[in-house]
């Protein structure tokens, strides 16, 4: 068969060779293919390659292949060189943190979703639809644990802080509330399940892939009615609150998102009026990765009354807390 008869259907003569080459198990071979056909278009290969039998293009797939899996070894070892020198020269890194973090989220993390042609927020998924029963927001709270504890780590709250968040929120028993860092929906699903009937959760997510499975994991768990999923940035959602949602203040906020956000934000809040006397904030991830700029801040404002709960990172024994904080007015 001609390489220039792959881009079109098959004559009968073909249809035996066809479905070898064009099967969902053969993509890659068919990838290759392709690349040889523009090849031959363009000049770059000879009269001799312009036809080929499938076994050739196998063989060039798995070479392919081989390719493929250098790059990302090469790609992973880049990013633990940068660590390392990030580790040995640059002071007050928290090595056992640091060791946590690359491990989980720039190797395993990668390997994981190049190998299964998943991602993370989609493997959780998973692991819900079959471990948890749909409807019971306490078993969609169980089978992310016990996935993320024998399975694959990822970034949610976790059992041991979320224990703090659920306190927190049941002395609050706010009527409304912000949590900015969605994620999975996790801690919206441990925050919703608290609230009084008629209370709202509004959760904010940047990435509209992890939104989506975001809102089929908070669906599951039967608490959609409560939760109001919003897709995008923080920044562009604070100054629109009062009038997107008919709110004049909010009652209780999660900051789960970029560390670096947290300042920006909270600062947001103050100059959007949306912090009454009262209104409670708490911030996780303080120690690690950790969120020294907005500890400088929250501490040494006189606006606000704070306290620290130590903890652990999320289902690791590193060194974490949460940061409560209570507005003034």
């Amino acid at each position: 068969m001609a390489l220039s008869d792959l881009g079109s259907a098959p004559n009968p003569s073909q249809r035996t060779a066809w479905p070898a080459i064009a099967s969902p198990e053969n993509t890659k071979t068919f990838r290759a293919a392709a690349v040889l056909l523009r090849l031959a278009k363009s000049g770059a290969v000879g009269p001799g390659l312009l036809r080929i039998d499938p076994e050739s293009l196998t063989r060039a797939s798995r070479r392919a292949g081989k390719m493929e899996c250098c790059c990302l070894t090469v790609c992973v070892g880049i990013v633990a060189l940068l660590f390392a020198l990030l580790w040995w020269f640059v002071p007050g890194v928290n090595k056992k943190a640091f060791w946590v973090l690359l491990w989980n989220v720039f190797i395993l993390e990668q390997l994981r979703n190049k190998f299964t042609q998943t991602t993370r927020p989609q493997r959780i998924l998973k692991a819900v639809q079959k471990n948890a029963t749909k409807g019971n927001p306490d078993s969609v709270i169980s089978a992310i644990d016990y996935y993320c504890k024998h399975s694959e780590w990822a970034m949610n709250v976790g059992d041991e802080k979320g224990s703090i968040l659920d306190s927190v929120v049941t002395e609050v028993n706010p009527s409304t509330a912000l949590e900015l860092g969605t994620y999975c929906g996790y801690s919206a699903v441990r925050i919703a399940r608290l609230l009084s009937p008629g209370s709202k959760l509004i959760t904010v997510e940047f990435n509209p892939a992890i939104a989506a499975i975001a809102k089929q994991i908070i669906a599951y768990a039967g608490i959609q009615d409560k939760v109001t999923l919003v897709e995008g940035s923080s920044g562009d959602l604070i100054p629109k609150m009062k009038e997107r949602f008919g709110i004049t203040s909010l009652d209780f906020i999660f900051l789960d998102h970029w560390k670096e956000r947290y300042v920006p934000d909270t600062k947001l809040l103050e100059e959007c009026g949306l912090l009454r006397k009262g209104t409670v904030l708490l911030a996780d991830n303080v120690i690690c990765p950790g969120a020294p700029e907005y500890l400088k801040y929250i501490r040494n404002n006189r606006r606000y009354e704070s306290r620290y709960y130590p903890a652990h990172l999320e289902y690791t024994k590193v060194e974490d807390g949460l940061e409560k904080s209570i507005f003034l007015g």
